[in-house]
């Protein structure tokens, strides 16, 4: 088994798909219209779908915002540097809503986001592993 997608819904799709493309440098893999249910699929990722995970963004048509509740977290991608990410979003209009530093209770580097939906994305710094030596 492996996951395959995330679903989320969006109140505008071209805005979403511009954010996750052009803000977090995923590509967009597929969109479809379905007239007879009223709705429209995209699928974004940094890969293939047949090797990565992706996010499904769907649009419901006439459907501007959602209430996005308290059962949700966030979505998480792996950066290089979670500052520097944070600055790249920001230049690109992301709104930075917690910047880099280590983690409540932890040392882990992390930093949030948010898409022009509300939606939660942490920006989890790489590990460096140092090679022990002998």
């Amino acid at each position: 088994m492996r996951l395959l997608h995330t679903m989320i819904r969006t109140g505008d799709l071209d805005r979403a798909i511009a954010f996750y493309t052009e803000v977090l440098g995923m590509r967009l893999l597929r969109r479809k219209d379905y007239p007879e249910g009223k709705f429209t699929l995209a699928f974004v990722g940094y890969g293939d779908e047949t090797d990565h995970s992706v996010i499904e963004l769907t649009y419901n048509w006439g459907v501007s915002s959602y209430d996005l509740g308290n059962g949700f977290g966030h979505l998480a991608v792996e950066v290089e540097n979670a500052a520097r990410a944070c600055e790249e979003a920001r230049k690109r209009g992301a709104r930075v809503v917690r910047e880099a530093g280590p983690m409540n209770a932890g040392t882990t580097i992390i930093a949030f986001i948010e898409d022009p939906d509300g939606y939660k994305i942490e920006f989890i710094q790489k590990k460096q592993y140092k090679q022990e030596e002998n």
